[in-house]
């Protein structure tokens, strides 16, 4: 078992509030603070703790003892942590974006290499060779975009927003309501030229104020969305792509589960996400980061049913304990709220990173107990089973990633 110190990614969306509290940290920070990194990936590995030595990189930790970290999963996960763990806080919306399926990374990242482009350049779409499924759970409230509406009801809010100029938009897509009628209007709409998006992302901003006027509660949260994505980027063509998405409140401990090539955009509150170890993201608009179409439309899977929340399900391996069912093996998290003085055995077999969100508590055995604090995080071997976690007085609320083996 080995604390854990992690980094912090400060994107100019983040929130300067949250993970600064998270980590006892003065408030409001310097800058804004958009995820901590809790895993192994090189671009922001956790450092581990080494009692009487300098802090180094989780990854030489399993690279050193590849069966004693990661178990059975060592030959499954190529002797690697297969996935990594975040707190993101949204204070703005982020990018439009999608991820590869792990055939289309390994493609990228040998094709972007070939060519010489830098892992690290701005233009760079692929910055490894894995794919990127998420479970984004929240912590508070939490607005995403995420995939495709069904294109029907997408004619619908059209409609209501009543814009003259997106008229033959809406008759396009009502004409060809399916996935390649999506992909046409979407295509269309991520690649107008400049001097046409400079007059309908304005018309499309007075269409939803007149929707919120006229007091019609349908589509009024899409309306707001509208309103905000255009006055942080009006000369965005993502401010339409945008339309084209599920808008899905989150209310803290639900979650949404994001295979490749699933379109989304999360908009605002603090979350956990769980994903495998990959930091590949195709963007397609809402940011002043490299966009990527071709690859974007290359990936992008217009055909895919809405996203189900999910919730947590009691463990019936683990009592005291929930997990987010997920359909991939690369992790599985689960979730532990006690609300007094406990003592949990920590489930999993392989490597695993235990997180504490509030409260306090301690993890006992095998080796010295080790404090663990609001904001605090362990990592644990496949070697430390029989590890148990021990709550104060008020509880705790901690959650466990480790891989779905």
């Amino acid at each position: 078992m080995e604390l854990l110190d992690n980094q912090i990614r400060t994107y100019a969306w983040g929130s300067r509030t949250v993970i600064a509290e998270l980590l006892g940290e003065p408030v409001p920070s310097p800058h804004p603070q958009a995820e901590l990194w809790l895993g192994a990936h090189p671009a922001a590995p956790s450092m581990v703790r080494a009692a009487g030595g300098a802090p180094r990189p989780l990854g030489e930790l399993i690279a050193d003892d590849p069966d004693g970290t990661l178990g059975a999963g060592r030959d499954r996960w190529d002797g690697r942590l297969p996935f990594l763990l975040k707190v993101l806080a949204a204070d703005e919306p982020l990018s439009l974006q999608a991820h590869p399926s792990l055939e289309q990374a390994v493609e990228g990242w040998a094709r972007e290499n070939a060519a010489g482009i830098p892992v690290d350049a701005p233009d760079r779409s692929y910055r490894d060779a894995n794919h990127k499924p998420e479970l984004i759970c929240a912590l508070t409230d939490f607005v995403a975009l995420v995939g495709f509406r069904e294109p029907a009801r997408t004619v619908e809010l059209l409609r209501a927003l009543d814009v003259p100029e997106l008229a033959a938009y809406t008759e396009l897509l009502a004409g060809q309501p399916g996935p390649d009628g999506l992909r046409a209007l979407f295509t269309t709409w991520i690649t107008l030229p400049q001097s046409v998006l400079d007059n309908l992302v304005p018309a499309l901003q007075d269409g939803a104020v007149r929707l919120l006027a006229s007091g019609a509660e349908e589509f009024a949260g899409e309306a707001r969305t509208v309103l905000d994505l255009s006055e942080r980027y009006p000369d965005d063509a993502g401010v339409l792509a945008a339309l084209l998405l599920n808008r899905v409140p989150l209310d803290p401990g639900e979650s949404l589960y994001l295979p490749a090539g699933n379109l989304h955009a999360y908009l605002s509150g603090a979350a956990i996400e769980l994903m495998a170890n990959s930091d590949n993201v195709l963007r397609g608009g809402l940011t002043p980061k490299h966009v990527d179409v071709p690859e974007l439309l290359r990936v992008l899977d217009f055909g895919a049913p809405p996203p189900p929340v999910r919730v947590p399900r009691d463990d019936p391996d683990s009592a005291g304990w929930q997990r987010y069912e997920v359909p991939v093996q690369e992790f599985l998290l689960r979730r532990a709220d006690v609300d007094g003085r406990d003592k949990l055995e920590l489930p999993g077999t392989g490597a695993r990173i235990l997180l504490c969100t509030s409260g306090e508590a301690a993890v006992e055995g095998p080796g010295p107990d080790l404090e663990l604090p609001r904001g605090a995080a362990v990592f644990l071997s496949a070697g430390d089973t029989g590890a148990m976690l021990v709550t104060g007085d008020e509880g705790a609320t901690v959650f466990l990633a480790g891989d779905g083996l």
